[in-house]
């Protein structure tokens, strides 16, 4: 299946170590910068309370979501240490710092 990818602006529109989100026809994606400059894309939800994951703090590949500190990582969506849970990663594309997401996997994980 080709993907489809979808423009969603440039890197330096995110702050390092920082995020920013993406309205989606199947929801909020947060779009996050890590402090090497990688990006990655995953439900703006945590798995636990469906804290805004985008206004956690970065660090390494993870994020600590604001409401109860749980960590996510960005590469696989899945909570760390002793919690359990995962948000939908959606892939990203960094063609010399313009940025796009995969509109196929979206529409895969809505079935």
């Amino acid at each position: 299946m080709d993907t489809n990818w979808v423009d969603i602006g440039n890197i330096n529109d995110i702050p390092l170590r920082g995020a920013r989100c993406v309205k989606t026809p199947q929801g909020k994606i947060a779009v996050f910068r890590t402090a090497e400059n990688e990006a990655y894309a995953i439900e703006d939800h945590c798995p636990h309370k469906g804290g805004p994951l985008s206004q956690g703090i970065v660090h390494g590949t993870a994020v600590t979501c604001p409401l109860h500190n749980w960590v996510i990582s960005l590469e696989t969506g899945k909570a760390l240490g002793a919690d359990q849970g995962e948000v939908r990663t959606i892939k990203v594309r960094n063609d010399n710092g313009a940025l796009s997401i995969a509109l196929e996997s979206l529409m895969m994980a809505a079935e």
